[in-house]
């Protein structure tokens, strides 16, 4: 990959601002992918560097595109999901840009070095608004006690702080190797808790559960080592939870009966629009339209945008074969990597496949998969799997 430094710097610039944009707002990052990826389509038309496009990678995401168009054409309201269905080419191309970029070992750590500023300003905001009640620019009035962070009116910050961890993590221990591993232990732990501290429950989960696998195939560590950090973790959690009355209500109160709360009303709305239309659902973005329209109303339909949780998500609006060609494509692109990544000391790769695992866990509350939020966090990862690996990076892996 060779090119000009005003090339080169532009398009450092777009990588780095990323996380920025998505906390801007989703207007933001949509315009700041969308410069990354009409400026990669010029790069490589101007190159005649089109050979990645016969990779079989890029072949399966245009199979999941073509799905995708085929779900806009057979919806209940084609016009509620087709540019969603549509747009989702942007995805691939970033797919494809991060994997160009990032054969550059400079390129990306430079990008990296600007993301974790970033998320560790954002880390610190979290723990500021906790205990102050509101953040550095004076957001977290509307939700009480929930924390909002630089997302003024949406509690999303640990889903923000989800998506980005994990590869931090990652690179900060392929950056220092041995020398400071404690010290990215350490932040890890502070990871957690800012994730806990923002009293999202599903987050807190897969953050728990995320850095429990991630550590699990540290090699620079024995097993009484790790036994010990995730012993301190638990305990530190706990005297949390049990000293801080919010969180207390959070992850106890409000959870002592989860047969009776709403998630599981929306799991049987679901589940119960995926039976009247079994075979390609109502189509994406079309769960809202099927459950609110009062001619479509049914006992146990619940009307809100969607049931809160990726299977049940999958199953209604893409029914049993649109979810089976949905997660059949996912299995090749990274559940078939499984074994072969945690083999290896390739730590970015492990902290971005484990942030993927975590996406498709069952039972456990989601957003929409479709959405902006949920899909570009979900691109980035699955894109920085990929392009951090010599074998599986798209352009690599044709040379």
């Amino acid at each position: 990959m060779h090119l000009n430094k005003n090339i080169y710097s532009y398009f450092l610039i777009l990588f780095s601002l990323i996380p920025v944009t998505i906390i801007v707002g989703s207007a933001v990052s949509v315009v700041n992918i969308l410069l990354i990826d009409l400026s990669f389509i010029i790069l490589i038309i101007y190159n005649k560097n089109f050979n990645f496009l016969k990779n079989k990678t890029i072949i399966y995401f245009f199979i999941l595109y073509i799905y995708l168009i085929f779900n806009s054409l057979i919806s209940i309201d084609y016009t509620e999901g087709v540019l969603r269905n549509l747009g989702f080419l942007r995805i691939i191309i970033l797919f494809a840009a991060f994997n160009y970029f990032f054969q550059d070992e400079k390129f990306f750590k430079k990008v990296f070095k600007f993301w974790s500023i970033v998320i560790f300003i954002v880390l610190i905001d979290v723990f500021i608004e906790s205990f102050t009640g509101k953040n550095i620019l004076g957001f977290g009035e509307l939700y009480g006690k929930r924390i909002v962070s630089f997302f003024k009116d949406e509690p999303i910050v640990g889903g923000f702080l989800n998506g980005f961890y994990l590869i931090i993590i990652g690179f900060l221990l392929n950056e220092f190797k041995n020398d400071k591993n404690y010290l990215t232990i350490l932040l890890s732990i502070i990871f957690i808790i800012s994730i806990l501290l923002t009293g999202e429950r599903s987050n807190t989960i897969r953050a728990a559960l995320g850095i429990s696998i991630f550590f699990m195939f540290y090699k620079n560590l024995d097993i009484k080592k790790k036994i010990i950090i995730y012993l301190s973790t638990i305990v530190l959690i706990l005297i949390l939870v049990f000293n801080l009355s919010y969180l207390n209500n959070r992850y106890f109160v409000q959870t002592d009966n989860l047969k009776n709360t709403l998630y599981f009303s929306l799991y049987e709305s679901g589940y119960e629009v995926f039976k009247n239309n079994k075979l390609f659902g109502v189509g994406n973005k079309n769960y809202r339209v099927e459950t609110c329209q009062e001619i479509n109303k049914k006992d146990k339909y619940v009307c809100t945008t969607h049931p809160h949780q990726i299977y049940f998500e999958f199953l209604s609006e893409h029914g049993l074969i649109g979810t089976l060609i949905i997660l059949s494509i996912f299995y090749k692109l990274i559940f078939s990597k499984i074994l072969s990544t945690f083999r290896e000391k390739n730590y970015i790769k492990i902290g971005s496949l484990t942030y993927l695992i975590l996406v498709f866990l069952p039972i456990i509350p989601s957003g929409a998969f479709f959405t902006d939020h949920v899909l570009i966090l979900f691109a980035i990862n699955l894109a920085i799997f990929y392009a951090s690996d010599k074998q599986l990076n798209i352009f690599k892996k044709i040379e």
